[in-house]
């Protein structure tokens, strides 16, 4: 009694295997029953579907690697003017016409860390007037770097106000005076405008 029970299930499992070996062909003309997903939806999936390792060590190691490559692409589009590839802080139109801006002006900021260290130098040596008068002449330098950067400033500002009135133009500002601390040729992402050339 209770062997032909047990042969019927083997059988009914057998037939079930069988027929899942079977493909099941769909027609073509026929819906596949779910909507197609989005094109950034299906790139989230499989993003997401990366394998995680097991082990802590490891997912650490893979992080790591994940992260010095981006730097890797960032710092080579930084080089490149690769705008695909470059940090958030600098991409964009926005960001860009205010580094054009900047690139193709001079700026007395722009020679504040060299003027620094020789004040720097001034002030160590051992002569009173020295020391006075490099503390004199560093002052008069910061008073003239804070009045360059209103002119950059007010003239940045009227500019991206003509050339992108409906965009977010938030930040762009400091953005550019940033830039104009640092020397020309130490400047990332690299200038590709020359001096006197207006973006």
């Amino acid at each position: 009694m209770f062997r032909r029970r047990s042969d019927e299930a083997a059988s009914s499992a057998t037939a079930l295997a069988e027929q899942d070996d079977v493909p099941q062909t769909r027609d073509p003309q026929a819906k596949k029953g779910r909507p197609t997903p989005k094109r950034s939806e299906a790139e989230a999936h499989r993003r997401t579907r990366v394998t995680v390792p097991k082990d802590r060590k490891e997912a650490a190691k893979q992080a790591r690697e994940r992260m010095r490559t981006e730097r890797e692409k960032q710092r080579t589009a930084l080089l490149n003017g690769d705008e695909r590839a470059l940090p958030p802080r600098d991409k964009g139109a926005v960001r860009r016409f205010a580094r054009d801006y900047v690139d193709s002006r001079w700026a007395v900021a722009e020679f504040f860390l060299p003027y620094a260290v020789v004040v720097l130098v001034l002030s160590i040596v051992k002569v009173t007037s020295l020391q006075i008068l490099s503390t004199l002449l560093f002052l008069l330098f910061l008073v003239l770097v804070v009045l360059d950067f209103v002119r950059l400033g007010l003239g940045l500002r009227r500019a991206l106000a003509n050339r992108f009135p409906n965009e977010n133009t938030r930040g762009a500002v400091g953005y550019a005076l940033m830039r104009t601390i640092q020397l020309r040729r130490m400047r990332l992402p690299k200038p590709v405008v020359k001096r006197g050339e207006h973006p």
